[in-house]
């Protein structure tokens, strides 16, 4: 939780969409967005870190998710889901979104690493 944004995130390997022996190892991940603080809050923008297993890093940067710049008022959330491909079988995401509120103040709401592990579902939350 980062300012009373909570992000919670679970992942999903997506076994019928990779191809193991050409290293492509699809995952799924629903994001879900809370505002449990006393004021509106808009996300702007993203950033993705995403490392494979090799320790290969890449950095995904953009405005809003999913085509949206969701505005959440308190007691609001907002759910997506979307997905990235790796070449092992295993890594991790953490990121940040940048908020702002109507006063215009921003801060970054912090996404906790999580886990992207073929044959298995991890669940994890941002504190």
């Amino acid at each position: 939780m980062t300012e009373g944004i909570r992000v919670g995130v679970q992942s999903q390997y997506l076994p019928d969409q990779s191809e193991p022996t050409s290293d492509r190892y699809v995952f799924a991940y629903t994001i879900t967005i809370s505002n449990e603080s006393g004021r509106t809050a808009q996300l702007r923008t993203r950033h993705w870190i995403i490392t494979d297993a090799r320790g290969s890093v890449e950095e995904v940067r953009g405005d809003g998710v999913v085509g949206e710049q969701p505005r959440l008022s308190p007691g609001q959330s907002f759910q997506y889901t979307s997905g990235c491909v790796l070449t092992t079988p295993v890594g991790t995401m953490h990121g940040t979104y940048r908020m702002w509120c109507d006063d215009g103040s921003s801060f970054d709401a912090v996404i906790a690493p999580f886990s992207l592990a073929s044959g298995t579902t991890a669940r994890d939350e941002a504190n």
